[in-house]
């Protein structure tokens, strides 16, 4: 089977994420599965960033350390790793900022002679690259006509350019036409979120929803929504809750610390029953960490945010396709039984770049109206029901006020420290919470991806579940992913792992955090694999560790 790596390094600003993903559409049009990993440190100018552009003819969705193409933009790139490069590795490289071995490219001067600015040396290495690995020129011409609209024909007279000066040094062969489409891991979570019947989105930009916020600003000129960028993240969840309690369906976006001072608002939205969505983006922590790295560190954080005790969904997406599903999953029930809804993502998933399998996509009916007041009569914003969910009215409503409170409040929203009421509230919110376990069970909570005869699961949450995959197959495991967090489907997880010997947890955290809450649930489970460098697992990597538990 191809399996074909390719890395593309240089300085903050030469482009490299916009160069990755060209060639990822290259890949593309060749019919390959790809997925796109990119590296880059928390500066706005300088460092080095680099791209793994990974193809191969079965679903992928990780990376591997073992590259077969280098496109270097600067010295680092070839510098710092050589140590990834396979035996017959091809070097390309451009020849004004770079020195080595493999093949120069004279970007400048090509620049020069099209009077083109810096940012088309992409075009030319893209060129390039199609020449060295054999991909015919009418692939790149179709791929920058419609990734590059801007200036199409003096990049591709550039791209022309770089083709001609490089030798070919192997085929990459096709093996059918265009793939599936491209997508990230943010903009699978807004298409969710629109086709869940988002009004709303509010968010400050912060790594790595940031791209969630740009992705639905545009998306604004085509639907019927609004996006609004606050001045900080208290202002973000405030605001949220505002138009939610207006009757607009409200997501936020955020990371740890975004998320950490949204805490406030987030209980708020618990114990005033008004229904909300927060995107938040795992990065490595603590405090601000690595702002531009991945990490799976917050889940302890996001199942027990906010003061007092009141029912929360959690879901943890680990691939575009989990991500478009459940973003809209949790939209809807969070409106359905009034409760906030979390979508614990990370770095890799966010800013991640996958060919999307679109057959898969099937969104279980989920009716998200928990019924809406008659509007006669006195209207009891807090009426308690048999479910604990109470139906629903929006401000302005004629004849009847519409209070929400955060404090301690009677049916009508009213102010009470009367301990009768208190309790009775109390209770409510519990009914509720059975209610919204009653919604998660009937979907499925947990996916399975299993071999015939198989005693050892890798069990993994959000974005290991591909490269838990790929990895369990070589050596005919099982793996078993819950999906919901919260609220925790423990019968769906005993069933799902019902028969295995060896539950080994694969998780980004020190501690093991859903390892932990397994076992909080009576749910043993045996090794720990821990990722604690703010990196994704590899796949060579997590199959070395995998040698050492197994």
């Amino acid at each position: 089977m191809n399996d074909i790596s390719v890395l593309t390094g240089g300085r903050a600003g030469d482009g490299i994420n916009s160069a990755g993903l060209l060639i990822a559409h290259l890949f593309n049009q060749m019919g390959y599965q790809t997925y796109l990993y990119f590296d880059y440190p928390s500066l706005i100018k300088g460092g080095h960033n680099f791209t793994i552009t990974r193809a191969a003819e079965q679903k992928i969705g990780a990376h591997r350390d073992r590259c077969d193409y280098l496109l270097a933009l600067s010295q680092d790139s070839v510098d710092l790793h050589q140590h990834l490069l396979s035996e017959n590795a091809v070097i390309l490289f451009d020849s004004g900022r770079v020195h080595g071995q493999g093949q120069g490219i004279p970007v400048e001067a090509i620049l020069k002679a099209e009077q083109a600015p810096p940012v088309m040396g992409n075009s030319c290495i893209i060129g390039a690259f199609a020449k060295a690995s054999g991909i015919p020129f009418d692939v790149v011409e179709t791929v920058i006509r419609r990734q590059i609209p801007k200036a199409p024909e003096k990049n591709l007279s550039i791209a022309r350019k770089g083709y001609e000066v490089v030798r070919e040094e192997g085929v990459i062969p096709r093996v059918g036409t265009t793939c599936c489409p491209l997508i990230n891991g943010n903009e699978a979570i807004g298409l969710g979120l629109l086709q869940g019947g988002l009004d709303a989105y509010v968010a400050y930009p912060m790594t790595p929803t940031s791209n969630l916020l740009h992705f639905l600003a545009g998306a604004a000129r085509d639907f019927p929504i609004t996006v609004v960028h606050p001045e900080n993240e208290i202002a973000v969840m405030l605001m949220a809750l505002g138009l939610s309690y207006a009757g607009k369906k409200t997501a936020v976006g955020t990371s740890g610390g975004g998320f950490c001072l949204m805490t406030e608002g987030f209980s708020l939205a618990g114990g005033a029953e008004v229904p909300i969505v927060v995107v938040m983006g795992q990065r490595t922590g603590p405090s601000t960490g690595l702002p531009t790295y991945t990490g799976q560190t917050d889940l302890r954080v996001v199942l027990h945010a906010g003061q007092g005790e009141f029912p929360r969904i959690v879901v943890a997406p680990g691939s575009p396709e989990q991500a478009y599903i459940w973003s809209s999953i949790a939209l809807s029930l969070a409106w359905k039984c009034q409760v906030p809804a979390v979508i614990l993502a990370d770095k890799t998933l966010c800013e991640g770049t996958y060919s999307l399998d679109d057959t898969a996509i099937t969104i279980p009916g989920t009716n998200d109206s928990s019924g809406l007041s008659s509007g006669s009569g006195p209207y009891l914003r807090y009426a308690v029901t048999e479910t604990g969910i109470s139906p629903l009215q929006f401000p302005p409503l004629k004849y009847a006020a519409i209070k929400v409170n955060s404090y301690a409040h009677d049916e009508a929203g009213i102010t009470t420290e009367q301990a009768d009421m208190v309790l009775l509230m109390t209770e409510k919110r519990q009914r509720k919470a059975q209610a919204l376990k009653g919604e998660t069970a009937s979907l499925q909570c947990v996916n399975t991806h299993w071999t015939r005869g198989a005693r050892t699961a890798l069990l993994c949450w959000g974005s290991t579940l591909p490269v838990c995959r790929e990895v369990a197959e070589r050596y005919g495991f099982g793996v078993v992913q819950p999906i919901v967090l919260s609220p925790f489907p423990v019968e769906q997880l005993r069933e799902a792992v019902a028969g295995i010997r060896n539950l080994i947890a694969v998780e980004e955290n020190a501690e093991g955090q859903l390892r932990l809450l397994c076992h909080q649930h009576g749910i043993p489970v045996g090794s720990h694999i821990a990722k604690l460098d703010g990196r994704p697992f590899s796949v060579e990597e997590l199959d070395a560790r995998l040698k050492e538990v197994a």
